[in-house]
């Protein structure tokens, strides 16, 4: 039986259907040879991170993915900070941030005319700059840069994560006010968060108006860079490891600060790659390195996210094209896996990601296989979102998947035994040997 999984996730590669496709996804009008053989070699089906209808980001399907239980998240912005070397140390809270272009109404309200929006390398340094450090009240707020206009926001103080997102997310919007979510909505720390952000904010505004940089754009007709927006607060705590859950030791390849922040939290090795704007050639290259890595990991995690980025731009056909690229670089470094008695593969997606509509991303689950010696083979001879509903998988969700991986490394634990004094999913667990004398 296989010893390691190679888990390959394409990151929103689920879709809805399209008229201007014939009324097919885009994983349904693609070309994709190579995902269609490997859907003929093994089982496949659906799976959704959490409930079917609701959409799931890439952090929360992920940690849900690698099996382990919500009440354990910490939240985006601590994953983030994690990834990118914020410290977090004692009571600190982190979030999301961005840049982005503010219309201020004639009742004081703002509202975002562009969600992303691009500066030069000089502008960008200047925003940051100007807004990179404030205090009210005894709680300190640090923009931390991450990249182009997005940022980690850390508080620190009497502070709680338990605040709502000023950010909508779309353009044309209001800024959301700031509040205590309604199960703190009596918390003093909550409250005095949410008051301190919103004063921060619009501090930062009135800063980012009056920069000279932002002066000139408004001379060269370009929008100002005068709104921060931030989202999805919350708190570092002690994540229980791969090993210690599962017992299998783990590497994610992915790009991107969240995935290593993810890693990190969850006891994973992390190998950082870089996403080109050559799809193909980049998957191509990370299954090849996960070849070179399954004598030290049981469990190596491969991430792409051309396909999601290209439903973003809402284009259906661009998808097409970037799940054609995948398909072709997949094509070309995977057969030394699937020759391989030792490895279990598995390929499936984190979420859909609808390439029309208002959505970032939908409800609808998403294709998965696993292709394997042992694995029961069905008859779906394609892969995408229709062909592998009829799959001997069925339809999985939430930590499912890892107990399918288990299963199939024969490392799953039967229900009832009890080798170890603490819970653990894997069998046999890390339990002491009996004694024939007492020691000592």
């Amino acid at each position: 039986m296989p010893k390691t999984c190679v888990m390959i996730v394409l990151d929103g590669l689920g879709d809805r259907a399209h008229g201007e496709l014939g009324h097919q996804t885009p994983l349904q009008a693609a070309q994709t040879p190579t995902l269609d053989r490997l859907a003929a070699l093994g089982s496949a089906g659906l799976y959704h991170a959490g409930k079917l209808g609701r959409p799931m980001p890439s952090e929360d399907a992920h940690f849900a993915m690698f099996g382990s239980p919500r009440a354990e998240f910490p939240g985006r912005g601590p994953l983030e900070a994690l990834g990118a070397g914020v410290n977090l140390d004692g009571d600190a809270i982190a979030m999301l941030a961005h840049f982005t272009c503010v219309l201020e109404s004639l009742e004081g309200q703002l509202i975002v005319k562009h969600d992303r929006i691009c500066g030069t390398p000089d502008e960008i340094d200047a925003f940051h700059a100007a807004v990179a450090n404030y205090s009210r009240n005894g709680i300190a707020i640090d923009l931390h840069r991450t990249g182009g206009m997005s940022s980690v926001l850390t508080m620190r103080g009497d502070v709680s994560p338990f605040i709502t997102d000023s950010n909508p997310m779309a353009d044309g919007r209001f800024v959301s006010a700031l509040r205590p979510l309604a199960s703190h909505a009596d918390d003093p720390a909550a409250i005095r968060t949410a008051d301190a952000l919103t004063e921060y904010l619009r501090w930062a505004y009135a800063r980012l108006c009056d920069l000279p940089q932002n002066k000139q754009r408004v001379r060269q007709t370009l929008p100002p860079i005068n709104g921060l927006v931030t989202q999805r607060a919350g708190k570092l705590s002690q994540g229980v490891s791969m090993r210690d859950r599962f017992g299998l030791r783990g590497l994610s390849m992915a790009s991107g600060f969240m995935y290593k922040g993810l890693a990190a939290f969850l006891g994973l090795d992390f190998r950082k790659v870089r996403d080109s704007r050559d799809p193909a050639r980049d998957l191509a290259e990370r299954v090849r390195l996960a070849t070179e890595f399954l004598d030290r990991y049981d469990f190596i995690h491969i991430h792409h996210k051309a396909a999601d980025r290209a439903a973003h731009t809402k284009s259906p056909r661009g998808k097409v094209k970037a799940i054609e690229a995948l398909d072709r670089g997949l094509g070309e470094t995977v057969d030394p896996l699937l020759m391989n008695e030792d490895v279990l593969l598995v390929v499936t997606s984190d979420h859909s990601t609808p390439s029309r509509g208002t959505l970032i991303h939908s409800g609808e689950p998403v294709p998965v296989l696993f292709a394997g010696e042992g694995v029961r083979r069905d008859a779906v001879a394609a892969f995408d979102e229709t062909a592998v509903a009829a799959g001997a998988l069925g339809l999985l969700r939430g930590d499912e998947m890892m107990h399918m991986v288990l299963n199939y490394l024969d490392r799953a634990r039967m229900e009832g035994t009890h080798d170890t004094p603490m819970p653990q999913e894997f069998w046999p667990g890390d339990y002491d040997p009996f004694l024939v004398r007492p020691e000592g």
